[in-house]
C-alpha cells in the first residue's frame, strides 16, 4: 500500500524546517486553500488601487532604495518590476545546492501567501509549479549581504517567472526560455510591487539556516555516539555522565547529552570492567562531553528557534495592510538570524575541536590494552597517527570559519541601506563548517571502533554493541597500514546518512529501552 503524502498549508499552517525539508523532497504536498487565495488576491487588488493612485507609495509607485522618492507613473508600474529581477540578478560564484533553492522558494511562498506582499495568484501559483515538479532556478551563491533582504539571490531565484536565466531539469541547466516552450507556458508578466516582493526577503539566509538545524542535529547526535564510543575504548569513567551532577547546573543541553550518553552505555561489560581502578580523573574531552556537546546543543536550540519564527513570518518590503495602510520598513534585514547563525557556527566548530582531542587521545597508548597509534605492531606501520593531522587541518579551517559575518557591515545602495547583516555569507560559511565537522565525527568513529576491539571479549552494551557491529559490516579493524582515505570516507557517509542513529533506534525499540531523555521532545524535533 502506497504510503499517503501529507499536506501543508502555505499561508496558514506553522512551517519548521522539517516540514520545508519534507515538501523539498517530495514527501509533502504544498497547497493554497481558497481561503488564502482569497487573501492573497484581496492583497494584490489592495495594491493595484494604490498603484493607480497619485499617492506615492514606496515600491509600489516608487522607485528603489536612493530612488525611493521617485515616482513611476501607472505605465511603467510593469517595466519597473521587470527591470528591477533583471538589475539584482548579479550573483557570481557556483550555483547553491538545488534543495536550497527548492527551501527558499518553499518559504517565500509561505510568505506570500498570508497576504501582504501583494504578489498575485498567478505568480504565486507558477513558483509552486517550479516546487512541485523539481524545476529548479540557478542561484550563485555570492552577492548578498543580508540586507535589504537576499537580494541578488531572489532575483536568479525568479529571473524564471520573466523568461529569464536558467533552470535545471532532469538534472542539467537549461536557458528558463527553452524550458517554458517545452512546457508551452509563457513568462509572467509582473504587476505592481511583484518584483520588489520577490526579492526583498531573507529566505537564502533561512534556507541555509533550515539546512544547517537538520545537518548539525544529526552532527550533535553522533557526537555523542562516537564520543560513548571512546569512553569505553578509553575506559573513561561514566560518573561525569550521572544525573545529580548536572541537577546542579541544569542546562538543557547538558543534561540531555548526559542522559542519552548514560542510556545508550547502559549494561556495558567495558565500562563495569574498570570500576575500581585507581585512574581519579579523565581529560576534559572526555569528562567534559555534557558540558560541551551540551552546550553546542543550546545553540543549535536557539538558532531552531529563530529560525521557526522567521519563516513563518513577511520579510518584504513594504507592508501591505489594507490600501490605506502600507508600512516601510525593515523586516528585511537579515540580523535576526544572523547572529544565531554565528553562534551556531561557533558551537558546531567546537564539537569538532572536542572530537579531535579525543582522537588524539586515543593515540597515545595509555589505556591499558589499547596500543599507541591503534596498533599492535608500529615501526614499519604509522597506524591511525596521520588520520588526527587531517581533523587537526579540519579544526583548523574551521576556527578560520568562526569568524562572525554578522560582525561586519559595509554601507550599499548609495548610503540608504547602511547597516547590513551579513547573515548570508554566515548561513554559507556555517554549513562549510558542518560539513568539516561530519568529516571529524567520521574519523573519530573510525578511531574508536579500533580502540573497543583492543577490550574484546568483554561486551559493550546492547546498543553500543549494534553500533560497533555495524560499523564493521563496512569497515574491518585496522592491523597494518593501507590507504585510509576511503576508510575514512566510509565512516563519515556513515555519519551523513544518519546511519549510527538509525541502528541505535532500532536496537532500543527491538530491546525495549527508552532513548528519550527529559529534553528530547525539544532536542530530537525540528
Amino acid at each position: 500500500m502506497a504510503s499517503q503524502t501529507s499536506v501543508f498549508h502555505y499561508g496558514e499552517d506553522h512551517l519548521t524546517a522539517g516540514i520545508a525539508l519534507s515538501i523539498a523532497r517530495g514527501k509533502t504536498k504544498g497547497i493554497l486553500t481558497e481561503k488564502t487565495r482569497k487573501e492573497i488576491n484581496r492583497s494584490a487588488n489592495e495594491v493595484k488601487t494604490i498603484a493607480e493612485g497619485d499617492k506615492a507609495v514606496y515600491g509600489i509607485n516608487t522607485g528603489f532604495g536612493p530612488l525611493c522618492t521617485t515616482q513611476i507613473s501607472k505605465k511603467e508600474t510593469s517595466t519597473l518590476q521587470k527591470n528591477l529581477l533583471m538589475s539584482h540578478a548579479v550573483g557570481l560564484g557556483n550555483p547553491i545546492h538545488d534543495e536550497i533553492a527548492k527551501v527558499m522558494m518553499i518559504i517565500k511562498v509561505h510568505a506570500l501567501a498570508k497576504g501582504f506582499s501583494g504578489v498575485k495568484e498567478e505568480t504565486i501559483d507558477r513558483i509552486i509549479h517550479h516546487i512541485d515538479n523539481d524545476i529548479i532556478p540557478l542561484v550563485p551563491e555570492q552577492g548578498s549581504v543580508g540586507a535589504s533582504g537576499d537580494l541578488a539571490p531572489l532575483a536568479h531565484l525568479f529571473l524564471p517567472l520573466i523568461g529569464l536565466g536558467k533552470v535545471k531539469v532532469n538534472g542539467e541547466f537549461i536557458p528558463t526560455e527553452e524550458w517554458l516552450q517545452k512546457e508551452g507556458l509563457s513568462p509572467i508578466q509582473l504587476g505592481a510591487k511583484e518584483g520588489l516582493g520577490l526579492i526583498n526577503g531573507t529566505q537564502f539566509i533561512a534556507a541555509h539556516a533550515v539546512s544547517v538545524v537538520e545537518r548539525l542535529q544529526n552532527v550533535l547526535t553522533h557526537a555523542d555516539i562516537s564520543g560513548a564510543m571512546m569512553v569505553e575504548g578509553l575506559l573513561a569513567s561514566v560518573k561525569p555522565f550521572s544525573s545529580e551532577l548536572h541537577d546542579v547546573r541544569p542546562y538543557k543541553g547538558s543534561k540531555h547529552v548526559a542522559a542519552f550518553i548514560s542510556k545508550i552505555l547502559d549494561g556495558s561489560e567495558v565500562v563495569h570492567s574498570h570500576a575500581n581502578c585507581a585512574r581519579v580523573q579523565d581529560p576534559y574531552s572526555l569528562r567534559c562531553m555534557p558540558q560541551v556537546h551540551g552546550a553546542s546543543r543550546n545553540a543549535w536550540l536557539h538558532v531552531k528557534e529563530m529560525l521557526e519564527v522567521e519563516i513563518n513570518s513577511v520579510t518584504d518590503n513594504p507592508i501591505v495592510f489594507s490600501k490605506d495602510h502600507t508600512i516601510s520598513g525593515g523586516n528585511f534585514h537579515g540580523q535576526p538570524m544572523a547572529l544565531p547563525i554565528d553562534y551556531a557556527c561557533l558551537a558546531t566548530a567546537e564539537v569538532g575541536n572536542i572530537s579531535d582531542r579525543r582522537i588524539y587521545l586515543s593515540l597515545e597508548g595509555d589505556t591499558p590494552g589499547v596500543p599507541k597509534l591503534l596498533l599492535k605492531e608500529t615501526g614499519t606501520n604509522s597506524g591511525f597517527m596521520i588520520p588526527q593531522y587531517t581533523t587537526a587541518a579540519l579544526v583548523s579551517e574551521n576556527k578560520g570559519l568562526c569568524f562572525p559575518a554578522s560582525a561586519d557591515s559595509i554601507p550599499t545602495s548609495l548610503g540608504q541601506e547602511d547597516h547590513v547583516s551579513m547573515g548570508s555569507i554566515g548561513g554559507r560559511k556555517a554549513l562549510r563548517v558542518v560539513e568539516n565537522v561530519e568529516k571529524i565525527i567520521g574519523v573519530e568513529i573510525f578511531c574508536a571502533a579500533q580502540a573497543l576491539d583492543f577490550h574484546r571479549p568483554l561486551k559493550s552494551s546492547k546498543i553500543m554493541s549494534a553500533i560497533h557491529d555495524h560499523v564493521r559490516t563496512k569497515i574491518d579493524h585496522i592491523t597494518k597500514d593501507g590507504v585510509m582515505n576511503e576508510i575514512m570516507e566510509t565512516a563519515i557517509d556513515m555519519v551523513r546518512n544518519k546511519e549510527l542513529i538509525q541502528v541505535a533506534r532500532q536496537t532500543a525499540d527491538k530491546e525495549g529501552i527508552s532513548l528519550d531523555t527529559e529534553f528530547s521532545n525539544e532536542f530530537d524535533k525540528f
